[in-house]
């Protein structure tokens, strides 16, 4: 018997919870309350989940653990959090309780990423150290900690979206066609499909580009919805969709546009714009432009472009040539194909689980 905690199932998680079921039978338990998932402007997933009382202040988050002695869970998954206080006590109590624990998460915190790459956190690492085995989202963090504590026992897991492979398989769609369909007449098409619901995104350099671009070169599709969302109505080469979850409405959209632009926090959103075969056009990591952990997977020049300026962004653009752009595109629908399918993820966890009972 496995048990697996999360705060909730969004969409884009579902198929890896429901094909990692088909293989290793679980109990999912979320600790978050329905409403959150339309809190964050996500859409939920559908999968099967045991609701677990939660108590939160701040950061803080103390779960019922009862639920997981109660019944004769072998395996928890938990997430690596140092602030999820019932996790301390489950791993302290972990020699009496007879249960193996997996640890999955980031490893490293997006908002204090540069200091931490350096130096990683002391608590995280006592979290770690208390565990049977690690899940990380990215080779690039697991790294990290095998450099830190040798002999590691962890996997990458290759974080990636439902329907990847559905994507990929996608036929390319009449881009002239699409282009009159939506009434886009740009010469170049940026897209960017993502939440406006942090800071980090850093949407101020989304809407410099804009005003720094001619419109008759250079047009903008822009897929989300948020908080933090401004009105774009003021931009005549800006066609402003609000959050898409049809996949049909984003293939086309997708399927018009020639670069994926999003400035930071740069996550999933990089899997699914190469999925469509759409080289992820951002900005250096860095102390004033934060990124999350799949932004390991944007290599400069191969399948994306990372600028340290708008400066360096506005010159790259212009002198970028069709030819070059369709030769990242399709280098970065191969590396989704090549790392970042949901069978592999699924078969990354599957074998760390199943090794759990070796």
């Amino acid at each position: 018997m496995i048990a697996i905690l999360q705060p909730l199932v969004p969409h884009y998680r579902e198929h890896f919870f429901n094909r990692l079921n088909e293989q290793a039978p679980f109990d999912l338990y979320c600790y978050d309350q329905a409403d959150a998932i339309k809190q964050q402007n996500l859409s939920a997933g559908n999968t099967t989940v045991k609701q677990l009382p939660a108590w939160s202040v701040g950061p803080f988050v103390l779960y019922n653990p009862l639920r997981f002695f109660s019944k004769d869970y072998k395996v928890l998954v938990l997430m690596l959090n140092f602030a999820h206080l019932s996790t301390w006590m489950i791993l302290l109590l972990k020699p009496l309780l007879k249960q193996k624990v997996i640890l999955w998460g980031h490893g490293i915190s997006v908002k204090r990423y540069v200091q931490e790459e350096q130096r990683p956190s002391r608590l995280l690492k006592w979290m770690i150290q208390l565990a049977d085995a690690t899940w990380f989202y990215t080779p690039k963090e697991m790294a990290l900690w095998q450099q830190e504590m040798p002999g590691l026992k962890a996997v990458a897991l290759n974080n990636t979206i439902s329907e990847v492979e559905k994507i990929m398989q996608r036929e390319v769609p009449d881009k002239a066609a699409l282009r009159e369909k939506y009434n886009i007449r740009s010469k170049r098409i940026l897209i960017y499909c993502a939440r406006f619901n942090e800071t980090g995104r850093r949407i101020d350099l989304l809407e410099k580009l804009m005003q720094e671009t001619d419109p008759e070169q250079y047009g903008f599709i822009i897929i989300g919805a948020g908080k933090y969302k401004p009105d774009f109505s003021s931009y005549p080469h800006v066609h402003d969709f609000g959050a898409v979850y049809d996949p049909t409405i984003k293939h086309e959209l997708f399927g018009i546009a020639d670069l994926y632009f999003q400035p930071g926090w740069v996550g999933l959103s990089a899997v699914e714009a190469m999925a469509y075969g759409k080289p992820v056009c951002t900005f250096k990591r860095s102390e004033e432009v934060l990124q999350c952990v799949e932004y390991s997977y944007i290599r400069d020049g191969y399948n994306g472009l990372i600028f340290d300026s708008m400066e360096e962004c506005l010159y790259v653009l212009d002198q970028l040539s069709d030819e070059e752009i369709n030769r990242l595109g399709q280098h970065a629908k191969q590396f989704v194909g090549e790392n970042l399918t949901m069978t592999a993820m699924v078969d990354n966890a599957f074998h760390s689980l199943d090794s759990m009972n070796k």
